[in-house]
Formats: C-alpha cells, structure tokens, sequence
C-alpha cells in the first residue's frame, strides 16, 4: 500500500494543487488483522504512548463538523454550533480566504488532535520519563508536555498551540492547555473556526491496547462560547511506518493558496 500525504487548504481546494503533494514511504504489506497485545509500558509503569498514530487510511477527511452524535440520533454538537450570537454574527463575514492557515498558521489543534478531523494526519509521539513529546506531518510541527509536575509557565507569551502540562491519571494521560493566541482557528480548510485567548483545552489519551489509542478533549472559551465543546472521542491505530515525514508550509505555497481562496469566494 502506497501512503501519499496532502494537506486541505480549505473546502474544494488542495494543497496538491499547488504541487505540495508528497509520498512517504511504501509500509510493509497488509496481513489479516491479529488480536492486539497488551498495552506497552515504560520502566515508571505508566502506559508507553509512543508511536506514529494515525486513523489507518489515506487522505480524506470527514471534516470540522463530523464527530459526536448523530448515527440515528441528533446532528453533532459542532464547535462553530456553540459560538455566542457575536460570535456567530462574526463567523458570517468570514469566507475560505480569512482562513490562518492559507498563511501557514497552524490551528490550534496542532499536535496529536491533528488527526481528530483529517483522515490523512499523521502524528508521532515520542514519550520519556519527563515529557511527552507530539510532533506532526502538517507544518512539521510540535508540542513539548512536560509530565513531571510542574506547573504551566508564567514567562512564555501566548502561542498558537497554547502552553501544555501533562499528568497521570490511572492510565491515561491528561494534557491541560492554556495562553492560546487568538490569531489561528480551531481547524483548517476554511472551516471557520476563531477563538479567542481566552481558550482552555483539556485532553486525554489512553492506549486501550498495543495497537489502539484513544483521545477525548474538552474546549473552553468563555468569550466566543456559549458552554464547553466536548470533542467527540477519536480513536487511532498504530501506522506501518514508525516516522513521520516532514511536510512544511512556507512563502510561494501560502501566496498560490490566499490568490486562489480569493478567486474561489469571488465565485460565491
């Protein structure tokens, strides 16, 4: 099976487009699927989340609005759902054009929680005794959480990706993110997705198995939200490969993309 990598820019438009489309390489070849192992530990007895995660298929995406609920039930809670009336009277002036990512911005959802809306996001987790360390394929980005109990950092300036702390509970790491700037969205592809610095994560990861983890998060933001936005639960599988690949976003890519969303929505 042959893994090729794009990135959506936003809705109807990829990154491919503009010949960012990039291959990795070639995993071993499938076998039928046996019974998972046990749950690998590291030498402190805490669960070993290392790893390259990713939700076992080529580039798709079920999109910034799939997840939660529905399957017979009621529509999924969505993000954009819970905005507060300015918030939402601020979301309808927005098109594919003001989306950050089209200047390299990477969303706030950058580490790991990448995949939660991309079929195709790869990311690896690279975990010692003090931190965990998530890095991904889009932006060739990262996120250092310590896990040694210390406390957020009061010295760093508000980031894209906010400042993490993590901790055990039981078997399951527990990831509290906080001092977001309010320049990126939530996601990418010109799903408007703004949020304000006032923005609090909570994540937790739990491998369920040798081959199986799962993420469920919480978002917070008292100035754009109505009440917290639970993330519906995500579950990823461990790849064939065991290192990402890198896949920046730079200059000439980020001019085609913002000519080419302002082309599309003079088309609307």
């Amino acid at each position: 099976m042959h893994r090729s990598i794009t990135i959506a820019a936003f809705s109807g438009l990829l990154l491919s487009s503009a010949g960012l489309q990039l291959s990795a390489q070639t995993p071993p070849a499938q076998t039928p699927q046996a019974k998972a192992g046990p749950v690998p530990r590291t030498a402190d007895g805490h669960p070993d989340l290392s790893g390259v995660w990713w939700r076992g298929a080529d580039v798709g995406g079920k999109g910034f609005q799939a997840g939660g609920g529905g399957r017979g039930g009621a529509p999924p809670v969505t993000f954009q759902s819970l905005y507060t009336p300015a918030a939402q009277a601020k979301a309808k002036t927005m098109r594919d054009k003001d989306d950050p990512s089209l200047a390299c911005v990477p969303t706030a959802f950058g580490t790991l929680n990448v995949s939660m809306f991309d079929v195709g996001a790869v990311a690896q987790i690279v975990q010692t005794p003090k931190f965990v360390v998530m890095l991904t394929e889009t932006y060739h980005g990262f996120q250092i959480i310590p896990v040694d109990g210390r406390p957020h950092r009061d010295s760093v300036p508000p980031s894209y990706r906010g400042d993490a702390i993590g901790h055990w509970e039981g078997d399951t790491l527990v990831v509290d993110k906080s001092k977001f700037t309010d320049t990126n969205w939530i996601a990418a592809e010109g799903r408007v997705s703004f949020h304000s610095d006032e923005l609090h994560l909570i994540e937790r990861y739990t491998r369920k198995d040798a081959n199986t983890l799962e993420i469920e998060a919480t978002l917070e933001d008292p100035k754009v939200l109505t009440k917290p936005w639970v993330v519906p639960k995500q579950t990823l599988v461990l790849a064939p490969f065991d290192q990402i690949m890198e896949l920046n976003c730079s200059g000439d890519e980020s001019k085609d993309l913002i000519e080419a969303a302002q082309k599309d929505t003079s088309k609307k």
